[in-house]
């Protein structure tokens, strides 16, 4: 068993090279550099009907409740409950000036990797440790998933679709991305558009094996404060802090790409999935709500 890896409640996501298979749900692991920055698949047409967005889509709407999920353009948007767990809320290193009443303010979407959805372990700690601070935190399924398709849609649908739920959410002021691996890219590409104060990237698939460009340009022009949680053995490389960009680095000691850790590297996925969700967390409350219990 020597050198084989966690498997049990790992994240997989866009772990092919085309990210053209759909995976099952998987985890994380990390260490901190300073700051720095495809396709899809997965079957998911669980859930039945939802009910149409309408003319919240205009962006003009008040906030939307979204008690039950929305269908945004063949997507699905839903807000994930606030957490219940006791020992949940007292994991977030949350700022204590701005925790608590002024994060009601905040709202953080995430969006999932290719071959997985947004109920991965890491994304669902992440959710949970928002929650338990205040933050609405919104789940986003793209069009391709919900339909059960393997394959993703195309960059440009995905951020459409993103574009439109963030309108049907009413254009938060205080707004967060978290994308796992190809979420990430979404995330880059549409934060300065939907208003974005910063932007989570678990995983970000920097370098496709062969010909293929790098995504660094993506990750450059995010225009927002971007931190990237990557795996320490992550097969797409990592890319580098960038203060200039406000782009940082969080390395996640033993973990590949999609956060999965080797019996050797002495650590369990549960170890990983806290110190990922953990630390992106943290940051995201610094930056969402650094000012937000001044109404700026």
């Amino acid at each position: 068993m020597r050198g084989k890896s966690h498997t049990q409640g790992e994240i997989l996501t866009d772990v092919r090279p085309d990210h053209e298979v759909s995976f099952a749900s998987g985890s994380d692991n990390g260490k901190t550099r300073t700051p720095a920055a495809g396709p899809d698949a997965g079957p998911d047409a669980a859930a039945g009907a939802v009910p149409p967005v309408a003319s919240a889509l205009a962006g003009t709407a008040p906030p939307m409740d979204l008690g039950s999920p929305v269908n945004i353009d063949g997507g699905r948007l839903r807000v994930v409950p606030a957490a219940t767990s006791p020992s949940t809320a007292s994991a977030v290193a949350a700022p204590s000036a701005v925790a608590g009443p002024a994060a009601a303010g905040a709202t953080v979407v995430l969006l999932h990797g290719a071959g997985s959805g947004t109920d991965t372990p890491v994304l669902t700690a992440l959710a949970d440790r928002l929650t338990a601070a205040g933050v609405r935190v919104a789940a986003l399924e793209m069009p391709y998933r919900v339909a059960g398709r393997r394959a993703p849609d195309r960059p440009a649908r995905l951020d459409a679709v993103l574009t439109a739920a963030v309108d049907a959410l009413g254009r938060p002021e205080h707004l967060g991305l978290a994308g796992a691996s190809m979420g990430s890219r979404v995330a880059v590409r549409c934060a300065r558009a939907v208003g974005a104060r910063a932007v989570l990237a678990l995983g970000f698939p920097l370098q496709p094996p062969g010909d293929r460009p790098s995504r660094a340009d993506e990750l450059a022009g995010a225009g927002v404060p971007v931190l990237v949680v990557q795996g320490e053995r992550d097969a797409f490389g990592t890319p580098p802090a960038d203060p200039a960009r406000q782009i940082a680095v969080h390395i996640v000691t033993g973990a590949d790409h999609s956060f999965r850790v080797r019996v050797r590297d002495a650590r369990t996925v549960g170890e990983v999935t806290d110190e990922a969700a953990g630390t992106g967390a943290s940051w995201l409350l610094g930056r969402l709500l650094d000012g937000a219990a001044a109404g700026g």
